[in-house]
């Protein structure tokens, strides 16, 4: 993609997320609102993914929270459709052939480019209706409880692009107006399992996250950083299901992209 041709997706895409943001319904004590259209995704279908090795369970409840992944391969240059399509591809090739599960382990994946896409199957379709949620394979103790929120690179001693950023704040606000979720309730990997996941720069913004996204909503945090605090994680942890301190390695091969 050429630098002008970056420059006008850009500025589109600030756009449509300065517009979504000031059409966003908040959320109010007599209920759920839905939040305004969420961004686009593209679906399993449309960037051709395989068929699930057995049938995707779809649960009952809504999700509790969001955890924030990053995927810790090379942080590209290449902002293209194209490229995001080989992402998910790669991701799901590497999670059914070297890791054993059934179909990709995320709910969607956000691309360096800004796309979002559709992890395993039936996720769209469920946030869509926002009373059920698939059941993962992204945060061993939390897959039946959260969303999993992949974003492409690594994010050790970077930050992620700003356009990247936007749309996983688009993405989240969305996710927290369709299940009636506080922003408070956005987490990265590391605080479930024992993982570097999803790098110290993207970790350290999830405060501000949670405040952009709360913004969108119209339901300003006074605390945005309560959620990261020691004993309140040791708390939550205590209490969920199926824990383990097991390390998740995120990384694809690049054979896996084509």
């Amino acid at each position: 993609m050429t630098p002008s041709a970056l420059h006008t997706r850009r500025s589109i895409l600030t756009g449509a997320l300065t517009l979504a943001a000031a059409t966003a319904l908040p959320l109010t004590a007599a209920g759920r609102a839905h939040s305004a259209a969420g961004p686009d995704i593209i679906s399993c279908a449309a960037w051709g993914s395989r068929a699930p090795s057995e049938p995707v369970v779809v649960l009952a409840n809504r999700p509790e929270r969001i955890i924030v992944h990053h995927t810790a391969t090379a942080n590209v240059t290449d902002y293209s459709r194209q490229r995001a399509v080989a992402l998910a591809r790669a991701i799901q090739t590497y999670h059914m052939d070297a890791q054993g599960w059934i179909d990709t382990g995320q709910h969607f994946t956000v691309s360096r480019g800004a796309f979002v896409l559709e992890g395993r199957h039936n996720s769209l379709t469920e946030l869509g209706t926002g009373t059920r949620q698939v059941r993962a394979a992204h945060c061993i103790g939390q897959n039946n409880v959260s969303i999993g929120i992949e974003n492409e690179g690594t994010y050790t001693t970077q930050a992620p692009p700003a356009a990247q950023y936007a749309m996983l704040t688009a993405l989240c606000a969305h996710i927290c107006g369709q299940y009636d979720l506080s922003p408070t309730e956005i987490y990265g990997h590391r605080d479930f399992n024992a993982t570097s996941c999803p790098g110290d720069r993207l970790y350290s913004l999830l405060p501000t996250l949670r405040k952009d996204v709360a913004i969108r909503l119209g339901t300003p945090l006074s605390n945005p950083e309560a959620q990261t605090d020691p004993d309140f994680l040791r708390d939550l942890i205590r209490h969920t299901p199926d824990q383990s301190g097991t390390d998740y390695t995120e990384y694809l091969p690049n054979g896996l992209f084509r």
